[in-house]
C-alpha cells in the first residue's frame, strides 16, 4: 500500500525541497512515515507545525543563542 499523501489540489504553493542529510537520517526519516502512513512530505510538515520554539524561536532542544545586548527582565 503506498503511502498516504494529501488530495491532489490541496497545496496552495507547494516547493521541492533540495537539502541534502545523511541516509540513515533519510531512511529512518522514511521509516517513521511510513509507519503514521503517510508520505516523507506530509511528516515533515507536521514535524515543522508541531516544533516547540524558546522565545528565541529555536528549538526547545537546541542550544540557546548568545543573549549579548538584551536587558535581563525579572520573572517575579
Amino acid at each position: 500500500m503506498a503511502p498516504r499523501r494529501l488530495p491532489r489540489g490541496t497545496r496552495v504553493d507547494a516547493v521541492s525541497l533540495g537539502y541534502k542529510i545523511e541516509r540513515p537520517q533519510k531512511e529512518r526519516l522514511d521509516a517513521i512515515a511510513r509507519n503514521a502512513g503517510v508520505s516523507s512530505a506530509v511528516l515533515i510538515e507536521k514535524m515543522i507545525d508541531h516544533l516547540e520554539l524558546t522565545d528565541q524561536g529555536i528549538p526547545v532542544w537546541w542550544e540557546p543563542l548568545p543573549r549579548d545586548g538584551e536587558l535581563p527582565i525579572d520573572s517575579a
